[in-house]
Parts: structure tokens; C-alpha cells; sequence
């Protein structure tokens, strides 16, 4: 994490966290802990977003709840919050905890090189803290899809998952441990377009309100969040819709799969529905990505000056 000195207005950390210890771990902490907040407050638009994905008709968030509240599946809307919970646990602690390290290391080096930091570092650290914590985070990403997807099979083909550890089990018994990787490739593309929008842009953003304005440090805070959102959002949807459509697919009673892999996922939806299907419900995925980003990034960056 970034040496600034500390905020007059924020009460010095416990004597624990300074453990030079624990101090390598403090970043994964913040990145987990901030990722399992916003995972809880937006489970519901992540649902419903996941629907819309997997419609090859004109679904929208309304049609997509008036669906659920009728079937009186209400929670429905919480579907996969254990596989989410599980996601944020590895890739986002991995994803946020490997940005705050990398950048501090490139910090370090601008400084040692008498170079500047910017928006360029900025960007790789993002990109390499994406790919490597979606790496790491795809199997609890392929069980949320897939808990979130159930409730749209008829009655005699859902897997009724009772929990994220029962939906590894089960895909694992009925795909082997390659399962657990489906749709790997645009998950990790997504995750680095994701932090290059949300990560790199909230960093630079952050930095460019610091040096020309006199705002609050949380108004700049939560400035910084939303304009990371909306790039995040731009960036990653064309992505995210590929890998819903991936990881959501079942093999058929002879083992074929509707998609091949990205490049074909792209090639047959483009041929089949357009290609402005891959932006379809981006408000949707903004008003999802949005508020994770803003309350992820606002719990971490206090949470970062409580722990430095």
C-alpha cells in the first residue's frame, strides 16, 4: 500500500496490524474484506444481470423480476450468494491484494529510478492483479453462473445446488476438475478489462482530484469509484456476456456443447442475434459493477489508511 502520510482525521491503527508480519497479508485482507461487502449489497442486480446474459429473447430487468416474483422464487435474487461470497474470498483477495502490492512495488522502483508513476503502471498493475486473481478464482466463477442459471432449466433438469461446495462436487463428479475451468480464457480477459476500467481509472482518477481539487478525501473517494465503474463497465461487458454464455452451457445427452470456446461463442452470437447482443443490458451491468466498485473501492481505500 501507497507510503502517504496519515490523515490527521483517522485514528491510528492497532499496534497488531504493524506486525511486520502480517504486513505483506494486509492488502489480500482489505481486497477480501471490501469485495465481500459490495458482494452481499448487489447479489440481487448480479442475478438478474446473469438472466438477461442467458435470454436469446428481448429480456430486461423488469421482465426478469416480474419472472421471479411470480414463480414466488423471491430468493431467488440471493441465488449463488455463497459462490459470490467464495469468489471475492480468492479472486477478490487476489485480484485487489495484488494491485495494492504491485503498485506499491512500482512505486518503489519510480522512486528508486527517479521516474514517475502513472497512468501506464498504473494499467499493467491492474491488467496482472486481474488475470492472476481470475486464475485463481475460476472455479467459485463458474459455480456462481451455474447457481444463478438453474432456476431457468425445466424442473427435471436442474441440479438444485444446496451450496457452492455441493455445485464444485458436482461439476467436478460430472465434468471432471477441467469443468471447474470452463470459460477460463474470457474470464481471465474479463478480469483484466475489468481491473484495467475499475483499478487503473479509480487510481489515476484519485490522483487527478487530489492534484486539482480541494475536495473531501471521501468525496474524492467515491468520485474516483464511479468514474471507474462506468470504464469498467465498458470495457468488460463484451467479455462478461461470453463467459456467461460458456460457463453456464451443459453438455447435451451425446456430449456436445453449444460453444466451442470464446472465439466461436463470438462468431455464432454475433451471426445469431448481433453484435450489439455483447452490450445488451449494459445498464443493467452498470448498475451491477457500479455500486460493487464503488462500495469495494470505498471500504478498501479506508480501510488501506486505517491499516497503514
Amino acid at each position: 500500500m501507497a507510503v502517504e502520510e496519515y490523515p490527521s482525521n483517522v485514528a491510528p491503527a492497532p499496534l497488531w496490524y504493524k506486525n511486520p508480519l502480517l504486513k505483506p497479508a494486509l492488502p489480500f485482507l482489505v481486497g477480501g474484506t471490501s469485495g465481500i461487502v459490495a458482494t452481499i449489497c448487489i447479489q440481487p442486480i448480479d442475478m438478474i444481470k446473469v438472466r438477461i446474459q442467458l435470454s436469446e429473447g428481448a429480456a430486461t430487468p423488469v421482465s426478469v423480476l416480474r419472472q421471479v416474483v411470480s414463480q414466488g422464487r423471491i430468493l431467488d435474487l440471493y441465488s449463488g450468494l455463497s459462490a459470490g461470497i467464495l469468489r471475492q474470498v480468492v479472486y477478490g483477495t487476489a485480484r485487489l491484494g495484488l494491485f495494492f502490492t504491485f503498485e506499491d512495488i512500482l512505486k518503489q522502483r519510480a522512486s528508486r529510478n527517479g521516474t514517475k508513476y502513472g497512468f501506464p503502471e498504473r494499467a499493467s498493475a491492474g491488467i496482472a492483479a486481474g488475470a492472476l486473481g481470475a486464475t485463481i478464482g475460476n472455479p467459485a466463477e463458474v459455480a456462481l453462473i451455474r447457481m444463478q442459471s438453474d432456476g431457468l432449466l425445466p424442473k427435471s433438469q436442474r441440479a438444485n445446488y444446496r451450496s457452492v461446495f455441493h455445485a464444485l462436487s458436482s461439476i467436478t463428479r460430472n465434468e471432471g476438475v477441467k469443468g471447474l475451468w470452463s470459460g477460463a480464457y474470457p474470464t481471465i480477459i474479463r478480469a483484466m478489462a475489468v481491473n484495467f476500467g475499475q483499478l487503473a481509472f479509480f487510481s489515476e482518477s484519485k490522483h487527478q482530484l487530489t492534484e486539482r481539487t480541494d475536495l473531501s478525501e471521501q468525496t474524492k473517494t467515491v468520485a474516483a469509484s464511479c468514474i471507474a465503474g462506468f470504464f469498467a463497465a465498458f470495457f468488460s461487458l463484451p467479455f462478461d456476456f461470453m463467459k456467461s454464455r460458456l460457463q453456464s452451457q451443459r453438455k447435451s445427452a451425446d456430449g456436445v456443447v453449444r460453444y466451442k470456446g470464446m472465439m466461436d461463442c463470438f462468431v455464432k452470437v454475433a451471426k445469431d442475434e448481433g453484435l450489439l447482443r455483447f452490450y445488451r443490458g449494459f445498464g443493467t451491468y452498470f448498475m451491477r459493477l457500479a455500486p460493487h466498485t464503488v462500495i469495494a473501492l470505498i471500504v478498501a481505500d479506508n480501510l488501506n489508511m486505517r491499516l497503514r
